[in-house]
């Protein structure tokens, strides 16, 4: 097993930058494809980043593509969501989760992963 913790999350206008980072326990990190998801108030979770065990791959939903980046340091245990030119409609809980199966592409769907963070507030302001 392996438990998520999210920090970084915080109020920053729009156009503003945030990193979030999400730790993880244990030493298997790095046999887990690693997500960020998002939920804002009245709606379901979706998909933001995910990137695979190796750092090697990475997906993004096409809202954020090109403005947020999923990296991860397999020896600190942690993945990051760097998250650039932020808009109102990216206000959300941000969870980080952990999926040990194996994919050749980092799945964007939620039932894939088995552990999540408890999360983390981003508010932009506008």
């Amino acid at each position: 097993q392996v438990q998520l913790v999210e920090s970084g999350g915080g109020l920053v206008q729009a156009g503003g930058s945030l990193r979030l980072s999400c730790a993880a326990s244990g030493r298997t990190f790095r046999s887990y494809v690693m997500g960020w998801f998002r939920q804002a108030p009245g709606k379901e979770r979706e998909f933001v980043a995910a990137i695979s065990k190796s750092g090697g791959t990475t997906t993004y939903a096409d809202s954020v593509k090109g403005r947020f980046t999923i990296s991860r340091d397999n020896a600190k245990n942690t993945v990051y969501l760097q998250m650039n030119s932020l808009k109102p409609e990216d206000t959300a809980v941000y969870y980080c989760a952990a999926s040990i199966r194996g994919y050749n592409t980092p799945p964007a769907t939620s039932s894939e992963y088995s552990y999540w963070g408890q999360g983390t507030q981003v508010t932009v302001s506008s």
